[in-house]
């Protein structure tokens, strides 16, 4: 069974993850191609660290060999904004990621990306489910790995310099150069090392790296830039006097950010820093998008310059979207994803971390002066998050609780409205707000809050815990 969350189809390995799903899945997608005519254009595929990830890939290029469909299959593990940057600049119509991201590593998956190298809509993963539905074991044929690549219905490729290239023509390499700036670097087992140290070695910086090894189980923790995961990449930079400490997840499509100071940035402090500094530092315009469970300490600074900042579901492919309807100019999430106007139109760690570079050498101040000067200008906000596990059984009784009675427990905040476009979101008159949804990639109900000050932020969870009577 084929089902796609925000971030693609994920699942453990073994039990949903298999061969013979990878391969439904790979037949589906082939299906489509032929339908929309766009078959001869080919597919890239590409694969990251995981367990099974390679061997994923082949197995997938081999169903879309004996379709007749040109596959080109990334030779060495890659970071994901890798294979979305290929399917914009050659312009195919369809590109494929093995990997679950910053899933435990018990998980694996498969993301889809299409024309112009974008997370594919839920339309698109609609249909894909539902073609799935109608195969057959027996109509799933494959070609042997060897054969297609002697047949050259499969190539082999490494385009990892092309999209190097273009990440240095649109990063001021120059300014970074001249500011000698030492950066610590944890890919946290994952496929970002080769790509970073390139791009910064290239930049004259002094760079040193941590967790660089190829290790399946990520050293017992998830790929995710965390402020708990993140603590040795924290000691690194006291210790040694770095300017700054970049993570990224497991499929580098996602930043985490350790400060000069040793402090851990969460993904709504770099997106508001990034922002800042393209809109303050270097004269830029345009909107900025956000999903319903990002900071709007974002909304501040963007009415601050008259610009606008817009809200949407959770998922990248709603951002991606948003940002082609309104050219904004940066888009991003509280999970840790962003991407800028003109770069892939998808979320990328690699560009992210670089552009926080350039804005550390162009300002000639560190992280923390910038952050001090934004929480001068904007004020402060407090973010916590709260994860819960439940039963089918539990879940269900969430569901029927927030989004068929519509219940929402009372608050001592005066409410300004209440949304239902993404779970249910209440806004205050005080300017917090909070935000309970099931996740898209775990069987989770997270419950995001943003207040003033710590104490009411986790006064507004623990209240909403006890509605729902839920245990961490």
């Amino acid at each position: 069974m084929i089902k796609f969350g925000t971030g693609g189809w994920r699942a453990v390995i073994g039990d949903e993850f298999t061969k013979s799903n990878i391969r439904l899945l790979t037949k589906a997608l082939c299906i489509m191609l032929k339908a929309e005519g766009k078959e001869r254009q080919g597919v890239v595929l590409g694969y990251d660290r995981r367990f099974l990830s390679k061997e994923a890939m082949r197995w997938s290029g081999e169903v879309f060999a004996a379709e007749g469909i040109h596959a080109k299959l990334v030779n060495r593990s890659s970071p994901t904004p890798l294979i979305m940057f290929y399917v914009m600049k050659h312009a195919l119509p369809c590109g494929m990621m093995v990997t679950a991201s910053h899933n435990p590593a018990i998980y694996n998956g498969i993301k889809v990306f299409t024309d112009g190298g974008r997370d594919a809509s839920k339309e698109v993963t609609d249909e894909i489910e539902r073609i799935c539905e109608t195969i057959l074991p027996e109509d799933i044929h494959a070609v042997d790995y060897d054969a297609a690549v002697s047949a050259g219905l499969i190539e082999e490729i490494y385009p990892l310099n092309e999209y190097i290239d273009d990440i240095m023509e649109k990063i001021d390499m120059e300014a970074i150069r001249k500011a000698q700036l030492r950066v610590a670097l944890d890919p946290m087992y994952g496929v970002s090392e080769l790509s970073l140290k390139t791009l910064l070695m290239t930049a004259r910086c002094d760079v040193e790296t941590i967790h660089d090894n190829h290790d399946t189980l990520f050293g017992g923790r998830m790929p995710a830039p965390s402020a708990g995961a993140l603590r040795q990449l924290a000691t690194c930079v006291i210790d040694n006097g770095f300017n700054v400490g970049i993570a990224t997840d497991g499929d580098a499509d996602r930043v985490g950010v350790i400060d000069d100071t040793g402090r851990y940035l969460h993904a709504n402090d770099v997106l508001v820093l990034l922002y800042y500094y393209m809109i303050r530092y270097k004269g830029l315009h345009g909107a900025i998008v956000r999903n319903v469970a990002t900071t709007h300490l974002l909304d501040r600074v963007a009415g601050r310059y008259g610009e606008q900042c817009y809200e949407v579901p959770v998922g990248f492919k709603y951002i991606s979207s948003k940002m082609r309807e309104t050219n904004a100019l940066i888009g991003g999430e509280s999970s840790g994803g962003l991407t800028v106007r003109g770069h892939i139109n998808g979320k990328d760690g690699i560009y992210a971390s670089m552009l926080l570079i350039e804005m550390i050498a162009v300002t000639g101040k560190n992280i923390s002066e910038i952050f001090r000067e934004i929480e001068a200008e904007f004020g402060k906000s407090v973010m916590e998050q709260r994860d819960y596990r439940f039963t089918r059984e539990k879940k269900e009784d969430i569901r029927a609780i927030l989004f068929e009675q519509k219940a929402v427990p009372d608050l001592p905040f005066e409410t300004e409205r209440v949304s239902y476009m993404d779970g249910v979101k209440i806004y205050f008159k005080n300017g917090g707000w909070v935000v309970a949804r099931f996740s898209g990639t775990e069987p989770l109900l997270r419950i995001f809050c943003e207040m003033p000050s710590r104490h009411e932020a986790k006064e507004v969870c623990g209240i909403f815990e006890k509605f729902l009577d839920l245990q961490q």
